[in-house]
């Protein structure tokens, strides 16, 4: 069973521009109340390494979280896309923020898409991932909230998802917050991609 990623707050920033340089990065994108933040607590088990929030739109900055011992490798949690309850200029401004992101940042290995099992792919979603491959962005397709799936309906609702992202169902990495699936997987594909780059 892989360990629980030491990772730690590192800092928060409004522009990309206002990182310092890195040695690799891996983003957690995806939409406002996918479960970013409750991800992010699970790999690393602790429960208020990230905020959540039952509103979604509670992340608005580029979170930068460090890999314990390892400097410049970090987890980076960026603001949600689709509902959040902000002035447009304030989401515009965000989206900027993140588009800047994946296209500059030098260090981006990977991006981790995170779409919820149980409702999406949303045609956002599917957005993100057309934006990204046109950009050349590696991609990670994470589904979470599993457990909010009926066990009667798991086996056919993997098959919807994946079908509808265009891939496999080994393709897409299914997760639970709260119930641990998923996590020990995730765990040692982020530490093994972290690790990747000297």
């Amino acid at each position: 069973m892989s360990k629980p990623l030491a990772l730690r707050f590192l800092r928060s920033a409004g522009d990309a521009g206002q990182l310092p340089a890195s040695r690799c990065e891996v983003a957690l994108v995806g939409r406002s109340n996918v479960g970013k933040s409750s991800l992010l607590n699970a790999v690393a088990n602790r429960k208020g390494l990230a905020r959540t929030s039952k509103a979604p739109g509670a992340t608005r900055l580029l979170n930068v979280f460090e890999l314990g011992g390892e400097p410049g490798r970090w987890l980076v949690d960026l603001p949600g896309y689709g509902f959040a309850r902000a002035p447009k200029a304030d989401r515009r401004r965000w989206q900027q923020m993140m588009d800047s992101y994946l296209i500059d940042r030098p260090a981006l290995a990977q991006v981790l898409l995170l779409v919820d099992g149980l409702v999406g792919p949303t045609p956002l979603d599917l957005q993100t991932v057309e934006w990204l491959a046109h950009h050349g962005v590696a991609l990670r397709p994470v589904a979470t909230k599993a457990d909010k799936v009926k066990p009667s309906r798991r086996s056919a609702r993997r098959n919807e998802l994946a079908t509808a992202l265009g891939l496999a169902p080994g393709d897409v990495l299914w997760t639970s917050a709260a119930k641990g699936q998923g996590i020990p997987e995730l765990r040692a594909e982020l530490a093994a991609t972290l690790r990747l780059n000297p």
